[in-house]
């Protein structure tokens, strides 16, 4: 990862958080949710993609501790086994760029899907820096708890509920899925199982036939009542993101609860779902899922920013893909998408240097980039 916009450093694990009232969770744990609270040391300026601090952050932390679960999280080979979200909390939007508010407290959580990624965060806590830093932007960790109680895949199993009673979803961070080729933003019960369907095929050692068991689901799942409102923001390293939050209601059709197998699956998986996220970039904060209906809250001036950049980036892109094809040039999508958000991180304030740590780009190349983006921009 971008190691140059990581700022802790291995002096700062030498002072580790006080470990008294640290989380314990046993040995055989596969899945639980961590909750960060963490208090800005100064009133600091943010950039509005810092998500992509934190992936790297934790990342380098595992790097740090774990070289081998390290190589693992970066393979690219299988389901990510952790999630994060963005920081919760106040941020207020102050020019082109978010402002941390000095002695205030943010919220961050990470989770665990699998028993490495258990046991790694269990013997980091031990060991747990004091700051956590967005390049000039330091956070005190001041404590850890449990949000998500420590538990195993049998157990989701053996605790799920046999009889037909209807389930609530929220989905309290952007969430969307990947439809041929193109972002799918609705809790299609489909696309909402396939996703933790997959999770779980990858770390449980309880294996489901797909194809079987999403044919049951779309049959059998009904949709009782939604609360949904789309939203595009940029997230990852490039594009953007179309996607939804909100709530749904949804339960099971008599016939469907005939299939006590998969009957008993249907509500496992939806006791995975605050563990393991919906859709796709849960790594960068997206997807953030929780069990329940809970009600929408006004939006913040923060979301309302953090809309802004992924807006532009979709403008942007839908320009320089448009522009592309009548050039007869590379129609890729990801150039194209490359060139917005470079283009588009520009316009919001960031340094080139910044963004290019940030994408794991040369720094002459990204400034080529945008050279070409803002020519591209001024031929329309």
């Amino acid at each position: 990862m971008a190691r140059a916009a990581i700022s802790t450093t291995r002096k700062a694990k030498s002072k580790p958080v006080s470990t008294s009232s640290l989380p314990r969770w046993a040995d055989d744990t596969e899945l639980l949710g961590l909750v960060f609270d963490l208090e800005a040391i100064s009133s600091t300026s943010l950039y509005s993609q810092y998500t992509i601090g934190l992936h790297a952050w934790f990342l380098d932390q595992v790097r740090q501790f774990n070289p081998e679960l390290s190589a693992y999280l970066h393979d690219g080979e299988s389901e990510k086994p952790f999630n994060i979200s963005a920081l919760e909390g106040q941020l207020v939007p102050t020019g082109r760029q978010l402002q941390l508010e000095a002695k205030q407290i943010y919220h961050w959580h990470v989770n665990a899907l699998s028993p490495r990624v258990a046991q790694f965060l269990r013997e980091w806590l031990t060991q747990l820096p004091q700051t956590l830093a967005l390049r000039d932007a330091p956070l005190q960790i001041k404590q850890v708890s449990i949000a998500h109680p420590p538990t195993t895949y049998a157990q989701l199993l053996q605790s799920s509920v046999e009889k037909q009673t209807n389930v609530s979803l929220s989905f309290v961070s952007p969430t969307s899925f990947r439809r041929k080729g193109h972002h799918f933003p609705l809790p299609v019960p489909v696309n909402l199982f396939h996703s933790y369907l997959r999770r779980w095929n990858d770390f449980s050692g309880i294996p489901i036939e797909t194809e079987a068991f999403l044919d049951w689901i779309d049959e059998g799942v009904i949709i009782h009542q939604h609360r949904l409102e789309s939203v595009k923001v940029a997230a990852g390293k490039r594009g953007s993101v179309t996607g939804f939050t909100g709530a749904i209601s949804c339960g099971l059709s008599k016939a469907a609860l005939a299939n006590t197998e998969f009957t008993r699956l249907f509500y496992a998986l939806v006791r995975l779902a605050p563990y393991c996220g919906t859709g796709h970039k849960t790594t960068f904060g997206l997807g953030q899922t929780r069990l329940d209906w809970l009600e929408p809250e006004p939006a913040t001036p923060t979301q309302l920013f953090t809309n802004l950049l992924g807006e532009r980036i979709t403008e942007l892109t839908e320009l320089f893909t448009a522009q592309r094809k009548r050039t007869g040039g590379d129609r890729t999508d990801k150039i194209a998408a490359t060139w917005a958000t470079i283009l588009a991180r520009r316009e919001m304030g960031e340094s080139l240097q910044v963004i290019a740590e940030d994408l794991e780009m040369p720094y002459t190349t990204v400034k080529t980039y945008v050279k070409l983006a803002r020519r591209a921009l001024k031929q329309e």
